[in-house]
């Protein structure tokens, strides 16, 4: 069980969410570039070529403040509609071939440390 929800609906939910909200956003579009080939497998043999310099691929952001901006507005819109209509949202295309969820240990961490606080109060 986690929280009101049965673990089954809660991984479902997990999917559905992620898959509308995360993954069909800007997120594709960034992803949608050239990746460089690496013979060492880690990157440090791959620089990016810039007209102050090399940059090291390991060191270069891949993403922009407004990129990362506008994807956050974006994410945080789509959650929101979800969360408004999740009854008629919960179906699953891609994702249901993705991982099956897992806690994510330092959010779980939090969550228990807010409940153990919400329990004294």
């Amino acid at each position: 069980m986690t929280g009101d929800l049965p673990d089954a609906a809660a991984r479902r939910i997990a999917l559905a969410l992620v898959e509308q909200c995360v993954r069909n956003t800007r997120l594709e579009d960034i992803h949608a570039g050239t990746v460089p080939e690496s013979l060492t497998g880690d990157y440090s043999d791959v620089k990016v070529v810039t007209p102050f310099g090399e940059i090291p691929w390991n060191e270069v952001s891949r993403i922009s403040d407004p990129e990362m901006k506008a994807l956050m507005i974006e994410v945080v819109n789509k959650v929101y509609t979800f969360i408004s209509h999740m009854e008629d949202l919960l179906s699953l295309k891609a994702g249901s071939r993705w991982n099956r969820p897992e806690f994510d240990e330092a959010l779980l961490k939090t969550a228990r440390r807010r409940a153990a606080e919400r329990s004294k109060v």
